[in-house]
């Protein structure tokens, strides 16, 4: 296994560096210490050709301008939250609106738009990388100054595991997740709506047309969100179903999983071979099948379309601070936040 370092860009009068991490395999996975991003991650089909399965850009202008989050980590809180405010303790937290008067992903400035600092880790049975940022008191709006630290590592067993630790001095809220969106293709050379999803999950959130959790938990027997047995991503697209409508054809829905750390998500793509496994101790998984991707930019010689990619977002459950029955995502003065979430590589 080996690990390298490189000048990626410069924002400011900071270094942006990207990190690249190779196991014996040659599964390789690049990131870079702006928004941890993920930016390529490169794996075998079933041939033995090795090619990118992750959307992502060759330069930081391309990121900081069109960027729909990919690759990156979110917070302080993943997700909307309505109305962009929250109440804690009796005092209200006013957020930075940056989603039709709701807040989404953290605000303008949340974990994905900032520069973290980094340290590379090797030893016998992995490498990584471990980023670290602390978000000042008022950052978004939330209260508190929050230690946050994310590890990326990978090791020979074609395990690639995202680690998420925080410590606030305040009483605050926290949700993390990542944003990489898959396509496992190989170098986006189709979209990903015959890409089939396996979810050990029997429930998930009802959506309002802001895309915000009305608080319904609905059972997903009989309906295109069935995904226990596994199913076509094209499934949502073709369907009439209201939420997949309001969703712009397709998914954007939380998905509350009944089992952890057991081949409770599962992706794969029949043509190339290329299996992924998500394991996560996260009672939640967004799905977002890419439904708003087109714009007028390319993604390394791909104009970008609806559908390139989808988004497997472990996390608590979105807006559950305005939902008492949902986990909760509120985190206490010096408790420490830890979630932690692994991508296995295979072929069929």
């Amino acid at each position: 296994m080996k690990i390298t370092q490189t000048k990626f860009a410069e924002l400011g009068n900071q270094d942006i560096y990207e990190y690249t991490l190779v196991n014996d395999q040659g599964i390789t996975v690049s990131c870079i210490t702006y928004g941890c991003i993920i930016t390529k991650v490169v794996t075998p089909d079933r041939h033995g050709t090795y090619q990118n399965v992750v959307l992502g850009f060759d330069n930081l202008e391309d990121y900081l301008n069109h960027s729909p989050y990919f690759g990156a980590v979110v917070g302080r809180v993943a997700g909307r939250i309505k109305g962009a405010q929250f109440e804690l303790d009796g005092v209200t937290y006013p957020l930075v609106q940056n989603n039709n008067g709701n807040h989404l992903h953290g605000g303008t400035v949340g974990f994905d738009a900032v520069v973290w600092e980094a340290r590379m880790i090797e030893t016998e049975n992995e490498i990584g990388v471990e980023f670290f940022y602390m978000s000042p008191d008022g950052e978004g709006g939330y209260p508190g100054n929050l230690d946050m630290k994310v590890t990326y590592t990978l090791n020979n067993h074609n395990e690639f595991l995202i680690s998420y630790n925080g410590v606030c001095d305040q009483k605050t809220l926290l949700n993390v997740t990542n944003h990489t969106y898959f396509n496992l293709s190989g170098d986006t050379e189709r979209d990903i709506l015959d890409h089939k999803l396996q979810l050990k999950s029997e429930q998930y959130l009802e959506l309002t047309d802001e895309l915000l959790p009305t608080g319904e938990f609905v059972n997903v027997d009989g309906t295109v969100f069935d995904f226990r047995e596994g199913r076509a991503i094209r499934d949502g697209f073709i369907s009439d179903h209201p939420q997949n409508l309001l969703a712009g054809r397709g998914y954007d829905h939380p998905f509350f999983l009944n089992a952890n750390q057991d081949e409770e998500i599962i992706l794969w793509d029949e043509k190339s071979g290329r299996k992924l496994t998500v394991e996560t101790d996260e009672c939640g998984v967004v799905l977002y099948t890419g439904n708003h991707l087109e714009g007028n930019f390319s993604v390394r010689g791909t104009k970008s379309r609806n559908y390139l990619g989808l988004c497997l977002e472990t996390q608590g459950l979105p807006d559950s601070i305005h939902h008492p029955h949902f986990p909760s995502c509120v985190l206490d003065k010096n408790e420490e936040y830890r979630s932690v979430t692994k991508y296995i590589f295979a072929t069929l």
